[in-house]
C-alpha cells in the first residue's frame, strides 16, 4: 500500500506527483459520451474550430477526475475511506487533446474525525498542470483517511457509510 495514513499528512506538505498522463481525443470523446455531455465544444471539431480556442477542448470534469487519479498512488492508495467534498473548482486554462497533465497537492488542513476514532479528515488543494506549468484545473478536496494500524474492514457496521464533514 503506497498511500499515506492520516498521521503521515501534515499541514503544509507539498507533493509533486510523479505520474503524468497524455490526454487523447478518445479520452475526451468517450468521457463526454459516457456522461451524456453533448457540448459541441468537446465533440464537434467543426464547431470548436470556430470558437476562441480554434479546436475542441477536453471536458473539464474529465480533467478534474484525471488530476485526482494522478494523486492516488502517492497519496491515498489503500488508505482513503471516502472523498467527502470537492470545492473551489476552477479551470483557468483549457486542456486540449495531446496535452500531458501532471498533478501537485498541498495539505491545507487536517483534523480528527468527530464521530470515528479510527479516521481523520484531510483537506487538500490540488493543481493540474500542463508540461509547461500552465494550470488547467485547481480545486480543494476533503477526504477521510485511515489512521495507522486501522483497516477498512475494521469499521463497525453501525458507522459504515456515515461521513462527517
Amino acid at each position: 500500500m503506497a498511500g499515506k495514513y492520516f498521521e503521515d499528512l501534515q499541514v503544509g506538505m507539498h507533493f509533486k506527483h510523479s505520474a503524468g498522463r497524455t490526454v487523447t481525443e478518445m479520452d475526451n470523446v468517450l468521457f463526454s459520451a459516457l456522461t451524456m455531455n453533448t457540448q459541441p465544444l468537446h465533440v464537434n471539431e467543426e464547431f470548436a474550430a470556430n470558437t476562441e480556442f480554434g479546436q475542441r477542448i477536453v471536458n473539464g470534469i474529465f480533467t478534474l477526475g484525471l488530476v485526482v487519479g494522478l494523486t492516488v498512488a502517492e497519496l491515498s492508495e489503500g488508505t482513503i475511506i471516502a472523498n467527502l467534498s470537492y470545492d473551489k473548482v476552477t479551470h483557468p486554462n483549457p486542456t486540449f487533446h495531446n496535452d500531458t497533465i501532471y498533478a501537485e497537492t498541498e495539505v491545507l488542513e487536517r483534523r480528527e474525525s468527530k464521530s470515528r476514532p479510527n479516521v481523520g479528515i484531510v483537506r487538500f488543494k490540488h493543481w493540474g498542470k500542463k508540461s509547461d506549468g500552465t494550470v488547467v484545473v485547481e480545486f480543494e478536496r476533503t477526504a477521510m483517511f485511515l489512521k495507522k494500524g486501522q483497516r477498512l474492514d475494521f469499521l463497525p457496521k453501525s458507522s459504515r457509510h456515515t461521513f462527517d464533514l
